[in-house]
């Protein structure tokens, strides 16, 4: 596990190895990476019938430990059968509540992952947001973790990490978000699922 409180020299290294993902990336991986936030939020879009942020934050709380299709597949029979099911029990709670009109930013844990994939589905040119998953990880530690804890529930750690994406998208000249989507999209494609 990284560091709660990395040197500036962990930062740096973190940093550089989401450069060095993003410039591996083929123009492919680019094009759909950089356009993955935004076809997600027309997706949102459909499913809520218009309601963008009730169905990112729908799709962001039955987002947890599923792939993007059934991910997918959950929200949109949550939307089309008027409640969530297919997960666990605290994931359809949240969902439900959002489908009940409570905003998605009163139920989601908007200081991690699920809150912040809310946002980025919601607005995909957010310009601080950024999920830090699993594969957000491995790419900036450059180790696969497979089935060993990250600690991305401490917030110190998760922020670290979050920041250096930030830096990283600076040094690119794009969006956390989208460098994030482009260098997942690229990870997971040499085999790192």
């Amino acid at each position: 596990m990284i560091p709660v409180k990395s040197t500036e020299e962990q930062r740096s290294a973190y940093t550089q190895a989401i450069v060095d993902t993003w410039n591996i990336a083929t123009r492919d991986q680019k094009r759909r990476g950089l356009t993955w936030y935004t076809t997600a939020h027309e997706f949102a879009a459909e499913i809520a019938t218009g309601n963008t942020d009730m169905g990112a934050g729908v799709i962001a709380a039955l987002s947890a430990n599923k792939s993007w299709s059934e991910n997918c597949r959950i929200a949109r029979k949550a939307f089309a059968e008027g409640s969530a099911s297919g997960h666990v029990p605290d994931a359809v709670r949240k969902a439900n509540r959002i489908m009940a009109g409570t905003a998605p930013a009163e139920v989601l844990p908007m200081h991690i992952k699920t809150g912040c994939f809310y946002l980025c589905i919601a607005d995909p040119d957010n310009p601080e947001s950024v999920v830090i998953d699993r594969h957000a990880h491995d790419i900036a530690v450059r180790e696969i973790y497979g089935q060993r804890d990250r600690g991305l529930g401490a917030i110190g750690r998760y922020n670290t990490l979050a920041d250096c994406y930030r830096a990283a998208a600076r040094k690119i000249g794009e969006v956390p978000s989208k460098v994030q989507a482009v260098t997942w999209v690229a990870h997971i494609e040499r085999g790192h699922a």
